[in-house]
């Protein structure tokens, strides 16, 4: 068992300006009384411990080179924490509960959380380069979902679902769980047989499959490559039929009209400056008296300054260009577009669980992704990923809805 000596007795980081950084975010983390929950943090042989007076997330980090991590996290915040990961500053048992511990203690980390702001005005630079203009969307849509089929198939279900399953409480498997998604959307389309409905954002097929199942005619898009190769392959029957149309297209470009339309965490990709623009054409390709269902990842009012004003590690290494809306500017945006919400529901917490179920996937597949020629860096940045998104979802900063968007009926 580590031995529960005192800092200064392991480490002689006082001796000079090298180590100032550490001692400085050590004092911090340690001698700052956490809210709740318990901090165990391992350097070398000695183990320091924060515990707070409430129950909660009960969690470790062990730090492999502390200045590093020092030097990161106070210079970029926590987005500098994410970073001293992958780079291999520290290692955690369980990367989840860590998260989750340091948003529930947030107020006590808040003086280290955002870094300096010189860091502050580098990251918000380059989110600001990475805005969706067309070209801007394809490039950042690559950045993502062409990493290959082959990586995205070890550890999603069958049906190549990336999206929040919806368990409703229910035992089921993840590949169940999907398909009640997809159902759950087309239940609050209410389409009729034969209905026409695009689907902006089509990824590898799955709502489309479900949706001609229930006997309904699809056009959907994709700006991947990739996942346009896949759908096509693996819906070769309706798409012979004439049932299914994909198209490697933004959602600006598109013309016509529509029964209904689907749009599955799409909207968190589009980008702020271009929420309006979205809402706009969903509401020019719909027609009169059509329905909308989204599936929309949204982040709580009281983070969303900071958030946009400090961009995460999920802009900047994973959806370049993404920005979560707060419910009540999703609703503004929708109104301004001339459109109403008529249903909505919310099961952030079904995120988590899916999410936990693709990490469990992905743990069991490092051989093989490995195998794609994916290094180490590389599946640090996943793990990271996918234990940060659940820490939020199961925090309560964000969270994920379906809803549904009507056409105004005349009077």
């Amino acid at each position: 068992m580590a031995s529960e000596k005192s800092a200064e007795a392991t480490l002689p980081w006082r001796k000079g300006l090298a180590f100032r950084p550490f001692s400085g975010l050590l004092d911090h983390l340690l001698h700052e009384q956490f809210h709740a929950g318990q901090l165990r943090l391992r350097i070398g042989d000695s183990l320091h411990a924060n515990k707070g007076d409430e129950p909660g997330p009960q969690a470790e980090i062990q730090l492999h080179r502390p200045l590093s991590f020092a030097r990161r996290v106070t210079g970029r915040g926590h987005l500098g924490f994410g970073e001293s990961y992958l780079a291999g500053d520290w290692d955690s048992p369980d990367l989840t509960s860590l998260i989750h511990l340091f948003a529930v203690n947030e107020p006590v980390l808040a003086s280290i959380e955002f870094g300096s702001w010189l860091g502050r005005l580098v990251a918000l630079f380059r989110h600001h380069s990475r805005t969706n203009t067309k070209r801007g969307s394809r490039r950042n849509i690559a950045h993502h979902y062409d990493l290959g089929n082959a990586f995205y198939r070890l550890w999603l279900d069958p049906g190549m679902t990336y999206s929040a399953a919806l368990f409703d409480g229910q035992d089921i498997t993840l590949e169940q769980a999907q398909r009640r998604k997809y159902q759950s959307l087309l239940e609050m389309l209410g389409a009729e047989p034969g209905a026409h409905v695009l689907e902006i954002g089509c990824g590898w097929g799955g709502f489309a499959r479900e949706a001609v199942a229930a006997g309904h005619r699809v056009t959907g898009l994709t700006l991947s490559s990739e996942q346009l190769a896949w759908a096509s392959e693996t819906l070769t029957d309706p798409i012979a039929s004439g049932e299914v149309d994909l198209h490697l297209r933004d959602y600006r470009d598109m013309d016509g009209q529509f029964d209904h339309i689907a749009s599955i965490e799409m909207f968190e990709a589009v980008g702020e400056r271009y929420w309006p623009v979205y809402m706009n054409k969903i509401r020019q390709l719909l027609r009169p008296g059509g329905r909308a269902a989204l599936q929309v990842i949204t982040i709580d009012e009281q983070y969303f300054d900071s958030y946009r004003s400090s961009p995460d590690f999920i802009q900047k290494y994973i959806f370049p260009g993404g920005m979560l809306p707060t419910p009540a500017r999703f609703d503004a945006v929708v109104e301004q577009a001339g459109l109403r919400i008529s249903a909505r529901r919310w099961f952030g917490q079904d995120y988590a669980r899916t999410l936990a179920i693709w990490h469990q996937q992905f743990m069991e597949q490092l051989t093989a992704v490995r195998g794609l020629g994916y290094d180490e860096t590389f599946i640090r940045m996943w793990r990271y990923y996918l234990a940060y998104c659940e820490a939020g979802f199961r925090d309560g900063r964000i969270d994920v809805m379906q809803v549904v968007l009507e056409t105004p009926t005349a009077d």
